[in-house]
């Protein structure tokens, strides 16, 4: 059973969220909140796997809270739930630790399926805003350079391993493609999380697509 978190500042959104997420045998919603501290609170108190994080709300907000979470319960997955599709509110939500983001706007269905990968340690974006967020750094060169570490080296390897996380790869996948196990595959990983200075896949995502152009490498 994944036990999920819900924050966000309408209520009518959270009872909304709650009743379609009991729905599924495997999700249970352990806690409301309306806050960042209110959301603070309850995970010391409930231990949730998942919080679901809206961006914008009052005392402290869902980026702020990302970070604490990340910094404080590195166990407590957070997955980003919001109706701004803002390239800035994405980028803050990553940077911040957040394993995904979503818009809420979603099919049920696949807000399900996306709290699962989540729960697994997948990243999630909801279509377009990866390819959004990458054409807003791409544009601005001083942005790149400013948001984003620069490409220190990386063995043949890794930057095999790092192309196909961009292009959206499992752990498996890449295992199948280049012929090594998966237990090679988390050890580049990590060491690649290391190296960059990054901290979840969805930023190595991101790196592999703006720095690294995969994109633009594998056409």
């Amino acid at each position: 059973m994944i036990r999920l978190l819900l924050v966000d500042d309408q209520s009518l959104i959270c009872q909304g969220l709650k009743a379609m997420l009991s729905l599924e045998d495997d999700l249970e919603v352990v806690g409301i909140a309306h806050n960042g501290e209110q959301a603070l609170a309850e995970i010391e108190a409930l231990c949730p796997d998942v919080v679901l994080m809206d961006v914008r709300m009052p005392v402290m907000d869902g980026r702020e809270t990302t970070r604490i979470i990340c910094q404080q319960y590195p166990q407590v997955k957070v997955l980003v739930l919001s109706t701004f599709d803002d390239s800035q509110y994405i980028a803050d939500a990553i940077r911040a630790g957040a394993k995904g983001y979503l818009l809420k706007d979603m099919p049920s269905e696949e807000l399900a399926q996306a709290i699962r990968a989540v729960y697994q340690g997948y990243a999630q974006l909801g279509p377009g805003l990866l390819e959004k967020f990458a054409e807003t750094v791409a544009a601005s060169e001083a942005v790149a350079k400013t948001e984003l570490p620069t490409m220190p080296h990386l063995t043949p390897r890794e930057q095999e391993v790092l192309q196909l996380i961009g292009l959206g790869h499992t752990n498996r996948d890449i295992a199948q493609s280049l012929y090594i196990s998966e237990g090679t595959v988390k050890t580049h990983v990590t060491h690649l999380f290391n190296r960059l200075n990054l901290r979840n896949r969805a930023q190595l995502a991101i790196y592999a697509n703006t720095v690294c152009g995969v994109a633009e490498t594998t056409h």
